[in-house]
């Protein structure tokens, strides 16, 4: 958790334009002489002075001392350049004082990465009493000699990336190894071999486009009006954060506006909507956030798509976001997010999405990494041919008039006569892929709730493949127009997980029950596989949750891969498995009378 600032919108642009936010966040800039600054610098200079709650044990210990002799204090918040310390003793450290500060950063306490052991020289910058009587106590701020990114990319962050960058390089070569290996193979089974092949290529040539992807650079002229509509239902704990972080962008005034449509939702969502717009419209009215945020509360529940066509409705800009009620969008998110929209045939555009409880538990840590490697690898070598295929919820973006001419379709969507309730967001990107391009914007950044529990995840899961099913067999039918490549890799990761669940059981039940051999080769390549994803996550996020991408491996391989087969057979169900929508109430309310017509028939 980030430290709180005093004032409620931290980050929106000044209307007086007396302060920059980079001046706000104490730092002092050059400027290219007009004025102009580097958006992309003011956005390191805000990492840099992000502080977070903490809470551990400080070793400090004075300059020319032992380390018996150090003090020992409480974190009470840490940023990348320092740590404000409550002192378990008063050893009479002054402002200008010299010290050696040894602790260790547990999860979670700052982003991924920063999860490690410390012992970084710092100087006191400042000394004060924090309560009364004997609530008082002494706190120290101590300001470090170096940043915190600059000390770990020589103690550990560098050699992260050169040792992943090098295995995951062996781990290539092995696999082409391997498949060198099926060709000779294919007398004995053509059809196995060759899927073999064709899996692998797949899989390498989406980190290999991945790699080659590049973000769009910020036009610092380029800030078109934008209208994000946040669609609610039953999300009392998180949507005040969702709003303030729509609202608190760092993007002109005059261009940017939030939507709350909420869904008739039966728990306490709209009073914590109401709770929060009242809270910045009293202390953000400077910023004319009575014209900017709005909400509406529907006349009855219709479903997500009935809000956020709603809010499509009530948007005044021509591009329009869509943000999960349980997404919190990083304050330049949307300046990053446009940029794609400079070209006229841009229809949508997808931010990246982490995880934010990743550290929970086993199940948050193993999506943190599939999330990561999800969007940086497979959407962004999607993005390499302007064919993203699905645009997904926590944010998106797209031009509205898009939207509008595919709404009414979008809203009566059925398959095989059921209503296509779920996948909403795959569905949109359908409509917006036949026409125009779409894309992906790794630097637009937010972060979502992912379940923590195994019942709901697996639920989460089911509903997640029966829209890709579905959506992909519409996509099936015109993505062929597309750039070739895209088109052939687009078929072939269609084929691959719906034939996996045979090619497992036959690698690892039939061949061993019936040749009475071991599949070495199949589970050396699943590893292979598990080990790209792994490395490629240490590369990038240089965090010590790498090793959750087998553990997800594993568990797809063993669990969720087995929900194909009923997802082939399901797809057309519009329940949502999570939480209570119309066609999940009809459906307990049918089972509930089977129950109980059976139960009749017993008695």
């Amino acid at each position: 958790m980030t430290r709180t600032d005093r004032r409620t919108l931290s980050y929106v642009p000044d209307p007086e334009q007396v302060r920059k936010n980079a001046d706000r966040r104490g730092s002092h800039l050059a400027d290219s002489g007009n004025g102009d600054v580097d958006p992309e610098y003011i956005n390191k200079l805000r990492m840099l002075s992000l502080r977070y709650l903490a809470d551990f044990e400080v070793l400090l210990v004075p300059e020319g001392k032992r380390k018996k002799e150090g003090i020992r204090g409480q974190a009470s918040d840490i940023s990348a350049t320092g740590l404000l310390i409550e002192l378990k003793e008063d050893a009479g450290l002054t402002e200008g004082s010299r010290v050696s500060a040894r602790f260790r950063i547990p999860p979670g306490t700052m982003p991924e990465g920063f999860e490690s052991s410390v012992t970084i020289d710092a100087t006191v910058v400042r000394r004060f009493i924090r309560g009364e009587g004997q609530e008082a106590r002494t706190m120290l701020a101590v300001e470090f000699s170096k940043p915190l990114t600059s000390y770990f990319q020589r103690k550990r962050w560098g050699y992260s990336v050169y040792s992943a960058s090098a295995i995951l390089f062996v781990a290539i070569l092995f696999i082409m190894l391997m498949r060198v290996e099926s060709v000779v193979y294919f007398r004995y089974n053509l059809v196995l071999y060759l899927y073999s092949l064709i899996a692998a290529a797949f899989l390498l040539t989406r980190y290999l486009f991945g790699a080659f992807y590049r973000d769009v650079p910020i036009n610092p002229d380029y800030t078109p009006g934008v209208s994000i509509i946040i669609p609610c239902f039953n999300e009392e704990e998180w949507i005040g954060r969702t709003i303030m972080s729509c609202i608190n962008q760092d993007y002109p005034v005059d261009k940017l506006e939030v939507i709350v449509v909420d869904d008739r939702s039966t728990d306490g969502s709209v009073s914590n909507i109401q709770k929060t717009v009242e809270l910045i419209h009293r202390e953000a009215e400077r910023y004319a956030t009575k014209d900017r945020l709005t909400y509406t509360v529907l006349e009855k529940n219709g479903g997500k798509r009935e809000a956020l066509v709603k809010g499509v409705e009530l948007a005044k800009h021509d591009l329009v976001v869509f943000v999960d009620s349980d997404s919190f969008l990083e304050p330049t998110a949307i300046r990053h997010l446009v940029q794609p929209f400079q070209d006229p045939k841009m229809g949508g555009v997808a931010g990246r999405t982490d995880v934010e409880n990743k550290y929970t538990n086993a199940i948050t840590k193993l999506q943190t990494v599939r999330y990561y490697i999800a969007f940086r690898i497979m959407k962004a070598a999607e993005s390499w041919f302007d064919s993203v295929t699905c645009l997904s919820g926590p944010l998106s973006c797209y031009r509205k008039d898009l939207i509008q001419q595919h709404a009414e379709a979008w809203l009566n969507q059925k398959f095989l006569g059921q209503p296509a309730t779920f996948g909403d967001d795959r569905s949109m990107t359908n409509f917006i892929l036949k026409t125009h391009r779409t894309a992906y914007q790794d630097s637009a950044i937010c972060s979502t709730i992912v379940p923590s529990k195994t019942d709901v995840f697996l639920k989460q899961q089911m509903r997640w493949k029966r829209s890709w099913l579905r959506e992909s067999l519409r996509a099936a039918t015109f993505i062929w127009r597309k750039e070739p490549f895209m088109a052939l890799f687009f078929y072939i990761g269609l084929i691959v997980p719906i034939a996996a669940p045979i090619v497992v059981l036959y690698n690892l039940v039939y061949v061993p029950a019936v040749y009475h051999v071991f599949p070495t080769t199949f589970l050396v390549g699943l590893l292979m596989m598990a080990l790209l994803m792994s490395l490629a996550h240490l590369m990038f996020r240089k965090s010590r949750l790498w090793v959750f991408g087998f553990v997800f491996c594993l568990f797809y391989e063993f669990v969720l891969l087995w929900q194909m087969p009923v997802a082939w057979v399901t797809f057309w169900k519009s329940t949502w498995g999570t939480r209570e929508t119309p066609q999940d109430v009809e459906a307990r309310m049918k089972k509930e009378a089977r129950k109980l017509k059976n139960k009749n028939r017993v008695k």
